[in-house]
């Protein structure tokens, strides 16, 4: 299937930076909105994106000027036939997500491929009911299209592989980087980062660390952009909450998901992160954090505040002690559990076959922008050590560290995880 004309319903922040994406690839592009305003605001603002783009000297002018001209604003669905891809960044709700590629679908032609920009739930789900079950695809997209650069391609139980193979050609023109999902929980990208935040919350419950320093662990010794109680204000204590018990519901309860008491209790009082002012650190009305952070029943003293993205050049990732031992006195046992325990979710995610070893790391590079891979990181530690520390932590702490199966395996004959992974993955 050769695609020229792409659809994409929803003029929201999303759906305009997939529009925009899609105009710089080349591609005839059609936004549509519910709210016809909305579909004209989200066109302006593409083109103001655009040209700020140019400015900063991410296209050309002329880049930007061919690419404007190539989007549309649409008032009705009747506007999208002659696409071949429509591409939906609707909220995220089922059934609404459903409703609207079944209406789309009758206007378009019966081989368009629809695809869903979902990030929590069942591509599956969405595609039931809708005429033509086997052209529904996942295409997700990671905020801000315009500059991340990963696309998830997700396999629904009915996809057909023309509509796989089609969307993967798009996301390439678009200049991302596609990987093939599995549709399971948090696709590829968000289920490897689980550990990243809730083993953190568990290094706070246990009193391992106090926020600043798990924060200051993971930037400086483990190499991240940001730690886990930073970006946790950052998108929203609310909004983070949400996402891990969708998770955790959608996952079977497995233990290593439940999602944290702290962090249950603080929403509760209504410390949001940032936008409410409070969270892990404290901010000004502006949105910056004040130099103490007020999380003192469980720090039991002030500390300095989090910091700013960019202000502390990560130095990880890395395991040495005495350099470690230079950023924090608990640092080497903040990266060694977060380590393990990141290691452990992609020996779970390997067993389950949701994506080769490759787009995992891809995935968690290009979708997190962390320093290395999740595989990369489970090498940089090994399956026997992590096993090792998995051990310890279950004998203290209960089934949060469970093992996989196929890290018993990797531990049991020194190999990598991915030496010992099934074959199939990703579909």
């Amino acid at each position: 299937m050769t695609v020229a004309r792409i659809g994409v319903l929803g003029a929201g922040t999303m759906g305009a930076g997939i529009a925009q994406v899609a105009a710089l690839g080349g591609y005839e592009t059609r936004l549509y909105d519910a709210f016809p305003a909305a579909a004209e605001r989200g066109a302006a603002q593409l083109g103001e994106a655009l040209r700020k783009g140019a400015a900063r000297g991410r296209w050309s002018e002329a880049e930007a000027e061919a690419a404007a001209a190539r989007v549309s604003a649409v008032a009705e669905l009747e506007e999208l036939a002659g696409c071949e891809l429509l591409i939906e960044a609707a909220p995220e709700e089922v059934e609404l997500k459903r409703q609207l590629f079944t209406a789309a679908a009758a206007a378009c032609d019966s081989e368009t491929v629809l695809a869903t920009n979902t990030s929590s739930l069942r591509v599956s789900d969405i595609a039931a009911g809708v005429p033509g079950p086997e052209r529904v695809v996942g295409m997700h997209f990671f905020n801000p299209p315009a500059l991340m650069k990963l696309v998830e391609v997700v396999a629904a139980a009915e996809s057909s592989e023309a509509a796989l193979a089609a969307t993967t050609a798009v996301a390439e023109r678009m200049g991302r980087t596609p990987i093939r999902a599995r549709d399971t929980p948090g696709f590829v990208a968000n289920r490897l980062a689980r550990p990243f935040n809730l083993e953190a919350l568990r290094m706070l419950a246990d009193g391992v660390a106090e926020p600043e320093a798990i924060d200051r662990a993971y930037r400086l010794g483990g190499g991240f952009r940001m730690g886990p109680f930073e970006l946790i204000d950052l998108i929203g204590l609310d909004v983070n909450l949400a996402i891990a018990r969708s998770f955790f519901a959608q996952g079977g309860e497995p233990e290593r998901w439940r999602p944290s008491p702290i962090q249950e209790r603080m929403v509760g009082e209504g410390r949001l992160g940032r936008k409410s002012g409070r969270g892990f650190y404290e901010y000004d009305e502006a949105g910056k954090p004040h130099s103490t952070a007020p999380y003192d029943r469980i720090a039991g003293k002030t500390r300095s505040g989090p910091g700013e993205p960019g202000s502390a050049p990560p130095a990880g990732p890395m395991l040495d002690s005495a350099e470690l031992a230079a950023i924090d006195p608990a640092a080497e046992e903040i990266l060694l559990r977060l380590f393990s325990q990141i290691a452990n979710e992609a020996a779970f995610a390997l067993e389950e076959g949701i994506a080769s070893p490759g787009d995992m790391d891809t995935a968690t590079r290009l979708g997190l922008n962390w320093p290395l891979g999740s595989l990369e990181l489970a090498g940089l530690i090994g399956a026997e050590r992590a096993l090792a520390i998995l051990e310890r932590l279950g004998a203290e702490s209960g089934g949060a560290y469970g093992p996989a199966p196929l890290l018993l395996r990797a531990a049991e004959r020194g190999e990598e995880l991915a030496a010992v992974a099934p074959q199939e993955s990703g579909r």
